[in-house]
């Protein structure tokens, strides 16, 4: 059954949100680069030969655990924008890689992927539990799963300063615990409960807390193209937009260290098996 979160994702993923993310992938794969480490990792651990990643955008973590492990990895990806850029990576005649352009919470997987990864794409499922059993049924016996997600926006200071500081100029949507959402499994018991709901177990959430670096020069088209600020910008006027822009800036005068804004972020890795 398809559901108005269903549309409303697939409509921000392959218009506005997905657009932003192609046109700045560049800048979102060098701020979060720490984070395709840790799952490059966790497959080495487990010593994958066939990798899904879920939400895997333009591809940067699908190609990183390709690379390192010369794994066979499938990206799922409900952007079209997104694999379509992943499609254009010249690495793609180079590696063992393939992309599917669906929603993971429905696609029809078969049973054989050793390892299912996930860097900031799982928090979004209108129905999680139905969307981690689907995941589950893509997983072999015994298989794992390893994902990335953020802990609470308190914790994460940084990827809600610009949205604080344009809260007087903009309508922006109140964030809820525990919903769809990039903090939608910030809450440990809540995210327990829906993976052993789902099936999973073993289910264990380890907190990391990972510093990341963004060149000053890159912080302009961040704030204005991504996240709930980015999603309001890209329907205002020009007038509003310099002024949303020149009142969110000194917002991260406190995370500059010369030419760079340095913030810690926050986030659990959680881990399970099918």
């Amino acid at each position: 059954m398809t559901t108005p979160l269903d549309n409303d994702q697939s409509a921000r993923w392959n218009g506005t949100s997905g657009n932003a993310w192609v046109d700045l992938q560049d800048i979102v794969t060098r701020v979060l680069r720490p984070f395709e480490d840790i799952l490059v990792t966790a497959a080495r651990a487990v010593d994958a030969h066939t990798v899904l990643d879920v939400g895997c955008g333009t591809g940067s973590t699908t190609f990183a655990v390709a690379r390192a492990l010369n794994a066979r990895c499938t990206g799922i990806d409900i952007s079209e924008p997104m694999i379509t850029a992943a499609l254009a990576d010249p690495e793609i005649d180079s590696l063992p890689v393939s992309f599917i352009e669906a929603d993971a919470q429905t696609y029809p997987f078969a049973a054989t992927h050793d390892l299912i990864v996930s860097r900031f794409g799982v928090m979004f499922f209108p129905d999680p539990v139905a969307a981690f059993i689907n995941l589950r049924r893509a997983a072999r016996p015994g298989g794992t799963l390893a994902c990335i997600v953020w802990r609470t926006p308190e914790e994460n200071p940084f990827f809600t300063a610009a949205e604080r500081a344009a809260a007087p100029l903009l309508d922006l949507p109140a964030r809820i615990p525990d919903t769809p959402g990039q903090f939608g499994l910030a809450n440990p018991g809540h995210t327990t409960a829906i993976l052993s709901e789902s099936g999973w177990t073993d289910v264990a959430l380890t907190p990391i807390d990972v510093e990341c670096v963004m060149p000053e020069a890159d912080l302009t088209p961040y704030i204005s193209r991504l996240g709930p600020v980015g999603l309001a910008l890209a329907a205002a006027g020009s007038p509003t937009r310099t002024k949303v822009i020149e009142t969110i800036l000194p917002a991260f005068t406190p995370y500059f260290r010369d030419a760079e804004a340095v913030f810690t972020a926050a986030c659990w890795l959680v881990t399970a098996r099918a």
